[in-house]
């Protein structure tokens, strides 16, 4: 099982990841594409990232924003795992 992360170690690690923010059990980015397509192409990208990892975002598509939440249900929380996907997305 993964180890919850405390407050402190949330707020370190994602002082290292632009446009996330922390809220609860988790950490949240929306983006905004050009298009529905291109909002897509990301969303698909995202999924590929997740299924390498076995570790699955919530994902909220409106037309061209997108919301990422992340956040380790299995451990109720934030784990390590939700900030190496952060990291790996936003690569």
């Amino acid at each position: 099982m993964d180890t919850l992360l405390k407050k402190s170690d949330v707020a370190a690690r994602l002082k290292n990841l632009k446009g996330w923010s922390h809220r609860g059990l988790e950490i949240t980015r929306h983006y905004k594409f050009s298009d529905f397509i291109a909002a897509m192409v990301f969303v698909n990208h995202v999924a590929d990232l997740a299924d390498a990892m076995d570790h699955h975002p919530d994902i909220l598509i409106q037309y061209n924003n997108v919301k990422l939440t992340l956040s380790t249900h299995s451990a109720g929380g934030l784990t390590e795992k939700d900030f190496e996907l952060a990291r790996r997305i936003d690569a």
